[in-house]
């Protein structure tokens, strides 16, 4: 009932109202000051002809700056070494993956790439009595511990497909 009567107001006299609101004056925007207008300024050649001139005071003073140094080398402040890695970290190669260009080369020792991570999990779910916690940590050079809790909480996504479901086998209630 409100739409219908709103509708009704809305529609009321639309027509007068549109010409009256078409027929008066539009107030006019104010004048542009001249230097605003951006596409007159490159195409004035005073404009052009400054900026390429050369000074030759400016040129002069320039010649006469020459800078010495005789300071001994600047000793760098030691900050703490809290954002400094205090010694070089040991690298290793990784085992590649099927990515190219794209894998990781080197990874710190202590660490393991995705694709690593991936390829030990995958290996001790086949091979459980062949790739042990012990010959991962050797062959990744990784911490024991790190490994067991690696091997216990992490599992290796499996594909399980279940059969779908006919409309036999549904059941109405």
């Amino acid at each position: 009932m409100g739409g219908q009567l709103a509708r009704v107001f809305r529609a009321f006299n639309v027509e007068s109202r549109a010409r009256r609101e078409i027929s008066r004056e539009k107030p006019r925007p104010a004048p542009r000051h001249p230097t605003s207008r951006r596409d007159a300024l490159p195409d004035d050649p005073g404009i052009k002809e400054e900026i390429y001139r050369k000074d030759d005071r400016l040129l002069s003073l320039l010649k006469d700056v020459y800078v010495q140094s005789r300071d001994s080398r600047v000793r760098v402040k030691d900050g703490g070494g809290e954002h400094l890695p205090h010694k070089l970290e040991e690298k290793r190669l990784t085992k590649l993956g099927h990515l190219g260009d794209a894998d990781v080369k080197k990874v710190s020792k202590g660490k393991i790439s995705i694709v690593e991570a991936l390829t030990l999990l995958n290996n001790h779910k086949l091979n459980p009595q062949i790739w042990t916690a012990e010959k991962i940590a050797v062959e990744y050079s990784l911490e024991l511990k790190d490994v067991n809790s690696l091997l216990e909480f992490f599992i290796p996504f499996t594909v399980q497909e279940f059969p779908k479901e006919t409309k036999k086998a549904i059941k109405s209630t």
